[in-house]
């Protein structure tokens, strides 16, 4: 089980550019430190990414903020024009590669995302765009989009588990995107081979499965997730985001085990609502995951260990 310790931050809207919400929280472990990027929103509601330090021990102990956006929207008519969000983060040799999500409006529906990689050879502290292109978008495999990925090098292989968009459907006559979470190979990082292998399946009754994080412990790839109803999510709350979990030998064939999700929303606070986006990782010798809770990150991000 996951013993909740707590909120951990959330923007003060002072600048521009972070008017509401820290969402998404991509954690780099760094020698004494964690260094959490994040998605916030501008006074216009499109999500830069920005991030903060915090103590390894204590991480609700902040020990920096950064007060600018991480970098820039795309120009117009590219795949991020209207939004850039994190989605993972690893390291290739000296480089961090940073996989985010950019976001352009359409006419038909409201919104299409892709899968952007940005580089630093900083230590993370600035990233250039490799590309003004994306480089997972709409092709032959994915017609309608891809959004949050995970990536993990493992055994030669770099292993991603992103959101795929199948379809959209109409609800009260507004449209809303169903999708789940499939799974790609790179031998670089950069070029991936995409073949529609689906690696979480929605259930029945599910519109949602995003933000995959994966970590391998004693030889099993284990998965947390966050999953939502078909409909009606965003503010009834038997419906809104919870966190799914999910087992494989492989990595690529899953088998869902939820029950054992081990975390679920709380009685009152800042996650009452919804809890959504989990990052799992190893920190030392403890499993933590941080997460979301609120209006999609509204009211910020939180930690939790498990026991």
């Amino acid at each position: 089980m996951w013993e909740k310790k707590g909120f951990i931050y959330n923007v003060n809207g002072k600048f521009e550019w972070n008017k509401s919400h820290a969402q998404v929280p991509v954690v780099d472990i760094l020698s004494d430190s964690l260094r959490i990027y994040y998605a916030t929103r501008d006074a216009d509601g499109k999500s830069n990414i920005s991030f903060i330090e915090v103590d390894k021990v204590n991480p609700q102990k902040i020990i920096y903020e950064n007060k600018q956006p991480l970098f820039s929207f795309g120009n117009l008519g590219t795949f991020d024009d209207s939004g850039i969000m994190p989605s993972s983060i690893i390291n290739v040799g000296k480089k961090k590669y940073l996989y985010y999500i950019g976001w352009t409006t359409r006419q038909t529906v409201p919104y299409q995302n892709a899968i952007g990689l940005a580089v630093s050879e900083d230590g993370g502290i600035t990233f250039s765009k490799i590309s003004e292109g994306p480089i997972i978008s709409v092709n032959i495999i994915e017609p309608y989009f891809s959004g949050t990925s995970y990536v993990m090098f493992h055994s030669g292989v770099y292993k991603m588990w992103y959101l795929s968009c199948i379809k959209w459907e109409v609800f009260e006559g507004k449209p809303e995107p169903i999708y789940n979470i499939k799974y790609a190979e790179s031998i670089d990082g950069i070029c991936w081979n995409q073949t529609g292998k689906v690696a979480i399946q929605l259930n029945e009754d599910e519109g949602g499965l995003v933000s995959a994080s994966v970590i391998k412990i004693d030889g099993i790839f284990k998965m947390w997730f966050g999953k939502r109803k078909k409909s009606d999510y965003r503010t009834n709350t038997e419906n809104t985001y919870r966190i799914g979990y999910a087992e494989s030998i492989d990595g690529i064939n899953w088998v869902r085990k939820d029950d054992c999700a081990g975390i679920d929303i709380a009685t009152d606070g800042w996650d009452s609502e919804m809890i959504s986006y989990p990052y799992v990782f190893k920190n030392d010798n403890e499993l933590v995951m941080f997460y979301n809770g609120n209006g999609f990150g509204k009211s910020g991000f939180g930690y939790a260990v498990w026991k």
